[in-house]
């Protein structure tokens, strides 16, 4: 990483350059990079992005993200166009330390089959705080290469993209509380008391609504699993959306989502998965000859599996007359 500070009014600008080569096209390196709701799936440090407006060309993004190991958030202006393969941003709420964040993505064909990836930073911090600079590098650099390298692994799979990627969801009906149905799903602290597979769960929430947890499950055929995860809540829309950050030997990537949506009839439950798998891993886990196929009936049947025991009981006490404390 290099680093060119240079005078700008009272504050100085520090920049910062990345870049990787990919052996893929520009234009699908391009297209991965312009989505940006579906950096989770492949970028390590990024927890969960909500895009707030988009008219083709200009967007406002809600990120959250790990940085240094602490989850961060801010809202992001981005300037996408296709034609030059480059995407603008600039950070509109930045997370402290940093005072202003702006930068590029820039994407160069090769030739035929290949391309240039370039990731430029223009960041200050508020006083210029020397330890403060150094932390905002080093978060630029561990995630801009995280970033970079398992980019460049997604790109040159795009071809088969859609067979590693598994997307699927599962709800129940409920005739009973909303509130007490999202108090179910919000309050992981408890769930090694009421859900049978969870072991153990430790759970931190120093901001309100971003939950740092760590949690050993069990599946039906008695394989246990640690996981950890980062949950961000959002209780006036029934949400909760997740990262695991640690995850099984079977997933690259795994993010999810429990909603509750109350209409005039019940409330339907639902927990939405996305799943990318490690096919070099496949062997390991489900025995030599096993297939991408049998990855992906095994991931679907146990997570699908786990979350429907998870929402029947949070049904069950949605349902219950007396709100046990």
């Amino acid at each position: 990483m290099e680093r060119v500070p240079t005078d700008m009014a009272a504050e100085r600008v520090h920049t910062t350059a990345h870049d990787v080569d990919i052996a893929a096209p520009a234009g699908v390196v391009y297209g991965l990079i312009a989505d940006a709701t579906h950096w989770p799936w492949y970028f390590p440090p990024n927890i969960h992005v909500e895009q707030l407006e988009f008219d083709g060309r200009q967007e406002r993004l809600r990120m959250w993200a790990t940085a240094n190991g602490q989850v961060r958030s801010w809202t992001s202006s981005r300037q996408l166009s296709l034609q030059d393969r480059r995407i603008t941003f600039r950070q509109d709420l930045p997370a402290a330390p940093v005072k202003s964040m702006l930068g590029t993505w820039l994407v160069e064909q090769l030739d035929g089959q290949n391309s240039r990836l370039t990731l430029l930073h223009d960041f200050t911090v508020g006083g210029d705080d020397p330890a403060e600079v150094e932390w905002v590098e080093r978060a630029i650099d561990t995630n801009s290469r995280a970033e970079l390298g398992n980019l460049r692994q997604t790109a040159e799979h795009w071809a088969r993209l859609d067979e590693l990627v598994l997307t699927f969801e599962d709800s129940v009906r409920v005739k009973g509380s909303p509130e007490l149905a999202y108090d179910f799903l919000y309050r992981v602290q408890d769930w090694p008391q009421r859900i049978p597979h969870v072991s153990r769960l430790e759970v931190a929430e120093d901001e309100p609504g971003v939950q740092v947890m760590s949690m050993d499950t069990t599946t039906t055929d008695g394989s246990a699993h640690t996981t950890e995860s980062v949950r961000v809540c959002f209780p006036h829309a029934g949400r909760i959306v997740y990262k695991q950050t640690v995850t099984p030997a079977l997933m690259a990537a795994h993010t999810g989502e429990w909603s509750v949506v109350p209409d005039e009839s019940g409330v339907t439950l639902t927990s939405q998965h996305t799943v990318v798998l490690r096919e070099e891993n496949i062997g390991q886990v489900l025995g030599e000859g096993a297939t991408l196929a049998q990855a992906r009936r095994y991931v679907r049947e146990a997570l699908g599996r786990n979350s429907t025991a998870t929402l029947n009981l949070a049904k069950r006490y949605a349902q219950s007359a007396v709100r046990v404390l």
